[in-house]
């Protein structure tokens, strides 16, 4: 990672003492569900059969932040790879979308478990993510997030489109959109 400041570099230090982003592995299926339950409604939040699908089909856009003293999984991205250039939300439940050579990133879940909020997890795993998804030659990363999340977002690096077309989960949506190559 590349940090232009001091205190960048010595909150990324200190975040690294504490926590290991890594590629999701198949036996991180159940935490990850559970992770996910613990962040989102039921009416949105992904079910262990198709966690598991997307860790079969999509690991390398898949992305755990671990606890090191604990080894316990405390947040994740996850998500899909198409060369469509907006998230619908067939691409939440159909992994047979992901296309491993797609364009764009399509984020399905940024989740970080409520008690490990506001230490920069979710940040430090983005910026993670995107340098790999970056690194691969994406063009663009995706998401869609509630109203209440969009300047999260924005501190992130996206872009709001305005309201999304996706009624997943029953909720409104702002699509948010990263240029990444």
């Amino acid at each position: 990672m590349v940090f232009g400041r001091t205190d960048e570099m010595i909150v990324a230090r200190e975040f690294d003492e504490c926590y290991e982003l890594r590629q999701v592995c198949q036996d991180d299926a159940e935490a990850a569900t559970a992770v996910e339950a613990a962040c989102f409604p039921p009416s949105e939040a992904c079910t262990l059969p198709i966690m598991q699908e997307r860790i079969k089909q999509a690991s390398q856009c898949f992305l755990v932040g671990i606890e090191r003293k604990t080894g316990k999984i405390v947040g994740f991205i996850n998500a899909l790879c198409t060369d469509e250039s907006t998230l619908r939300d067939e691409l939440f439940t159909d992994t047979n979308l992901h296309d491993p050579d797609g364009e764009n990133v399509m984020i399905c879940s940024v989740a970080v478990l409520p008690e490990y909020r506001r230490q920069g997890i979710a940040r430090s795993m983005m910026r993670e993510f995107l340098g790999r998804q970056q690194e691969q030659g994406r063009k663009q990363a995706i998401l869609t997030c509630v109203p209440g999340k969009v300047e999260m977002y924005e501190k992130f690096g996206f872009t709001d489109r305005g309201e999304s077309e996706s009624t997943w989960g029953g909720e409104k949506w702002h699509e948010m959109w990263c240029i990444l190559n």
